[in-house]
């Protein structure tokens, strides 16, 4: 997709599992408190026979730990973010680029996580978690304030399309992309690198998020 990015804006949409994470921390979650086979659901989602909505409510209704006990057991655990993570903030702040996290993971543990490296100011757009004694409730709200089964990732590209961004797209996994494929640009690695591959779509393998900021100051400025 091209545009005339001199008169424009440009927006970073970045997922956060497996891609400002190294690791997906809601994986970490259901493998240590998922009462239940949630990898059987994992499949049925990946093979698109539920959306999103319905496996994370599946899945993460099998968890029943407060939010206390899974923050300490995702700080125990020793999450580590992928390098070149504050150089790629540092370099949308210093030339005028958004930069926003779109996460079909937990919001709660995307905020604590950078709360606790002192990030702040970065909005974040992720599944809503209601901490109930019999399991995890999940909801994935629009940006009409609705609720979302699926597509959710999507509804905020075409949010910021709509609002004449360029956008740039930085993820991993399958469910990047659809919304990927509308960016002007994408950043890729894992899943989504071989869908791009796969249907020939344009975009820039990355490892770490400095391959990122490399490729940012090869784009057109906004």
């Amino acid at each position: 997709m091209s545009i005339d990015s001199t008169k424009v804006k440009t927006i970073v949409q970045s997922d956060f599992d497996s891609t400002i994470a190294e690791e997906d921390v809601s994986f970490m979650i259901l493998d240590a408190f998922a009462d239940g086979s949630w990898r059987q659901v994992l499949e049925e989602y990946r093979e698109g026979r539920i959306p999103v909505g319905v496996f994370s409510d599946r899945t993460f209704g099998m968890v029943k730990a407060d939010e206390r006990t899974l923050l300490d057991f995702i700080f125990q655990s020793g999450v580590k973010l992928r390098r070149g993570f504050h150089e790629l903030l540092d370099y949308c702040s210093n030339n005028g680029f958004e930069f926003v996290i779109v996460s079909n993971g937990l919001g709660f543990y995307i905020e604590a996580i950078l709360k606790d490296l002192g990030i702040k100011n970065i909005d974040i757009f992720a599944a809503q978690t209601e901490f109930r004694p019999e399991g995890l409730g999940i909801r994935y709200i629009g940006p009409d304030g609705r609720r979302l089964q699926d597509g959710f990732k999507k509804a905020y590209t075409e949010l910021f399309l709509g609002r004449g961004y360029r956008v740039v797209y930085v993820g991993d996994g399958n469910s990047d992309c659809i919304p990927a494929s509308q960016a002007h640009h994408i950043f890729a690695r894992d899943d989504l690198l071989a869908y791009c591959r796969g249907k020939n779509v344009s975009c820039t393998p990355f490892d770490d998020l400095s391959d990122v900021v490399r490729g940012l100051q090869l784009l057109a400025p906004g």
